[in-house]
């Protein structure tokens, strides 16, 4: 009878074990909801494809560009660092897996103790074993092991993998970042590039007027004002020139510093004209946006954490079981230490904790940790409202800037009517110096201007490829 009800107590008990380690303490994670629009534009169509969908290889057709954005996601810095952050959260994760299992420590300790002969340990021990000394020689192996009750330890591993994910998420938001970058930066260069080729074009035609108008002068037909005016021209454009030659050279050294090379030039052929902007950009529906970008799941695996941390608190403040066994030899004789079986020992216990009064220290975290959990929805949705924006707003670059390429051109190819127009007029004494100055001077600004707007268009549409999560496949 008695040995029937120890089985039905210890069935009892072990069942209680069971019941109590499959509970969780805190809620299961659910994402909160989001204010999304329908769409990001009516422009955009609503369409469910997205270019950020499209590998950055097929996006970005340039070789030179391709080339650059490659080295980049090898050598970047920032990259590299992220890729370590990511093998370290690895290494969390694979230390979580084994949570649940028992801690095994292994043990050898000699000990040589000399009390003193008038101390109530001396008495005793000469008392005891004869002798004025006492020997102890343990070799012992300890097993301890944390049932994982309340659903602690399920915790700590969701947590563990969220904070994988999350940093997995954050190198993907590195890459998509780095390639953004080293685009808008060939894309500056191809700029700067067009630029210089304008300037020097233009500085070419100032030098034919100068040597026009000095030759007008000494026909009789202008003065020496006219002269100085047509030399200060030529000495504005000639002054773009290293201005320029500067801008360029500071670009290349940061675009090298991207792909983490020693700063300097490179060479390319690349041209700004040759590239053209997408008969259509495609951002797809806001909601695949929060599942594609990355910073934005980062962000959400971040506020999974701190709902994991919420379950871990409170679990904290429920009893814990744990149990710890150990066993081996020990002897009072160095001798006798390896005698088998007399020098074997074992042990077993079994403990239930249940914390008191810790001076309000498990409440404390608790409380925190639902206070955190709701700034990581704050920040969750901070963080789509501002991808949310970020997508709108290269939209409309991208609509207005279009507009704004038709009416440059336009313009670009009136000024320069104006300019052959204003030169022949002058030769015929019709227009006066300050005419052909002026004209000129208009023409180059409306021509950098034109080359400014299709820099512009390009990185329209880098920024609106890395705003909807492109760039890391």
């Amino acid at each position: 009878m008695i040995r029937t009800l120890n089985y039905k107590q210890s069935s009892i008990l072990l069942l209680l074990v069971v019941f109590i380690a499959a509970c969780r303490m805190g809620k299961e994670y659910q994402r909160p909801e989001l204010e999304l629009p329908t769409q990001f534009a009516a422009a955009s169509f609503a369409d469910t494809s997205s270019i950020a969908d499209i590998e950055w290889k097929k996006f970005f057709t340039d070789t030179v560009l391709q080339g650059l954005i490659d080295r980049g996601i090898r050598f970047n810095q920032d990259l590299l660092i992220a890729t370590t952050n990511l093998d370290i959260a690895q290494q969390q994760v694979m230390q979580s897996k084994a949570l649940l299992l028992p801690s095994v420590d292994f043990r050898v300790s000699g000990q040589y103790s000399y009390p003193s002969k008038n101390s109530l340990n001396g008495i005793s021990i000469n008392s005891f074993l004869g002798k004025s000394h006492v020997e102890d020689y343990l070799a012992s192996a300890n097993v301890s092991w944390e049932v994982g009750v309340w659903g602690k330890i399920r915790r700590q591993k969701e947590a563990a993998l969220a904070g994988f994910l999350q940093t997995y998420e954050g190198k993907k938001a590195v890459q998509t970042q780095v390639v953004a970058d080293i685009a808008q930066g060939f894309f500056n260069l191809l700029m700067l590039d067009k630029q210089l080729e304008i300037t020097r074009r233009n500085l070419a035609l100032s030098d034919t007027f100068l040597i026009a108008t000095r030759l007008l002068r000494e026909a009789g037909e202008a003065n020496t004002l006219a002269v100085q005016q047509a030399a200060s021209q030529k000495q504005s454009t000639a002054l773009l020139i290293p201005q320029l030659e500067q801008s360029i050279a500071l670009q290349e050294n940061a675009l090298r510093i991207l792909t983490g090379s020693l700063p300097g030039a490179f060479s390319h052929n690349a041209s700004l004209n040759a590239l053209a902007m997408p008969a259509s950009l495609s951002a797809g529906l806001p909601v695949s946006m929060v599942s594609r970008r990355p910073d934005v799941r980062a962000s959400e695996m971040a506020l999974v954490v701190a709902n994991a941390q919420v379950g871990i608190t409170q679990a904290n403040m429920y009893p814990a079981l744990s149990i710890t066994a150990g066993g081996g030899l020990e002897s009072f004789k160095a001798s006798n230490w390896f005698s088998i079986p007399n020098s074997l020992f074992g042990l077993v216990t079994g403990a239930i904790t249940q914390p008191v009064f810790r001076r309000r220290e498990l409440k404390t975290q608790f409380e925190i940790a639902k206070l955190q959990r709701e700034q990581a929805v704050i920040q969750f949705r901070q963080s789509v409202l501002q991808a949310t924006g970020e997508v709108a707003n290269a939209l409309v670059q991208a609509d207005k800037l279009k507009s704004q390429q038709e009416i440059a051109t336009a313009q670009v190819d009136t000024l320069k009517s104006a300019v052959f127009n204003s030169q022949l007029l002058f030769k015929s004494d019709m227009a006066n110096y300050l005419e052909v100055i002026t004209a000129q001077g208009n023409a180059l600004q409306a021509e950098l201007n034109l080359a400014s707007i299709q820099r512009q268009q390009l990185g329209a549409m880098v920024e609106l490829y890395r705003s909807l999560g492109g760039g890391w496949k």
